[in-house]
Protein backbone atom coordinates (compact mmCIF):
# COMPACT_ATOMS: atom_id res chain seq x y z
CA UNK A 1 0.00 0.00 0.00
CA UNK A 2 0.78 3.72 -1.36
CA UNK A 3 0.83 6.79 0.72
CA UNK A 4 1.03 10.05 -0.99
CA UNK A 5 1.14 13.08 0.54
CA UNK A 6 -0.66 16.18 -1.06
CA UNK A 7 1.42 19.28 -1.46
CA UNK A 8 0.96 22.82 -1.71
CA UNK A 9 2.78 24.90 -3.98
CA UNK A 10 5.20 27.23 -2.20
CA UNK A 11 4.72 30.43 -2.86
CA UNK A 12 7.43 32.84 -4.15
CA UNK A 13 9.92 35.03 -2.37
CA UNK A 14 10.04 38.16 -3.84
CA UNK A 15 13.00 40.39 -3.34
CA UNK A 16 13.94 43.64 -5.32
CA UNK A 17 16.02 41.29 -7.86
CA UNK A 18 12.63 39.48 -8.36
CA UNK A 19 10.48 41.83 -8.69
CA UNK A 20 12.81 43.84 -11.23
CA UNK A 21 13.39 40.31 -13.36
CA UNK A 22 9.55 40.77 -14.05
CA UNK A 23 9.97 43.81 -17.03
CA UNK A 24 8.01 46.57 -17.02
CA UNK A 25 5.17 45.13 -16.61
CA UNK A 26 3.22 42.51 -14.64
CA UNK A 27 -0.54 40.68 -14.87
CA UNK A 28 -2.60 41.77 -11.49
CA UNK A 29 -2.21 38.00 -9.89
CA UNK A 30 1.66 38.48 -9.44
CA UNK A 31 1.26 42.15 -8.59
CA UNK A 32 -1.48 40.94 -5.48
CA UNK A 33 1.12 38.48 -4.05
CA UNK A 34 3.66 40.73 -4.29
CA UNK A 35 1.91 43.06 -2.16
CA UNK A 36 0.38 40.38 -0.29
CA UNK A 37 -3.20 40.33 -1.82
CA UNK A 38 -5.02 37.31 -2.55
CA UNK A 39 -6.28 36.97 -6.17
CA UNK A 40 -9.83 37.24 -5.92
CA UNK A 41 -9.19 40.46 -3.94
CA UNK A 42 -6.56 41.99 -6.23
CA UNK A 43 -9.42 41.45 -8.77
CA UNK A 44 -12.13 43.35 -7.09
CA UNK A 45 -9.78 46.08 -5.96
CA UNK A 46 -8.94 46.65 -9.83
CA UNK A 47 -12.05 46.56 -10.82
CA UNK A 48 -13.38 49.25 -8.47
CA UNK A 49 -10.24 51.09 -8.90
CA UNK A 50 -9.04 50.92 -5.66
CA UNK A 51 -5.71 48.56 -6.37
CA UNK A 52 -2.89 50.45 -4.80
CA UNK A 53 -0.95 51.34 -8.05
CA UNK A 54 -2.80 52.18 -11.17
CA UNK A 55 -3.45 49.59 -13.48
CA UNK A 56 -3.99 49.78 -17.10
CA UNK A 57 -6.68 47.71 -18.36
CA UNK A 58 -6.33 46.22 -22.12
CA UNK A 59 -9.24 44.16 -23.29
CA UNK A 60 -9.73 41.66 -19.92
CA UNK A 61 -6.08 41.64 -19.33
CA UNK A 62 -5.30 43.98 -16.33
CA UNK A 63 -1.23 45.21 -16.19
CA UNK A 64 0.73 46.71 -13.72
CA UNK A 65 3.53 48.55 -13.56
CA UNK A 66 6.85 46.78 -11.90
CA UNK A 67 8.30 50.50 -11.56
CA UNK A 68 5.50 51.72 -9.77
CA UNK A 69 5.05 48.33 -7.57
CA UNK A 70 8.73 49.25 -6.81
CA UNK A 71 7.71 52.92 -5.43
CA UNK A 72 4.88 51.84 -3.62
CA UNK A 73 7.60 49.58 -2.10
CA UNK A 74 10.00 52.21 -1.42
CA UNK A 75 12.42 50.21 -3.56
CA UNK A 76 12.55 52.64 -6.59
Amino acid sequence: MTTTTATTPQSQVWTEQAVRALGMTTDIETAGEILGIGRTKAYELAKTNEFPVKILRIGRRYLVSVPALLKLLGVD
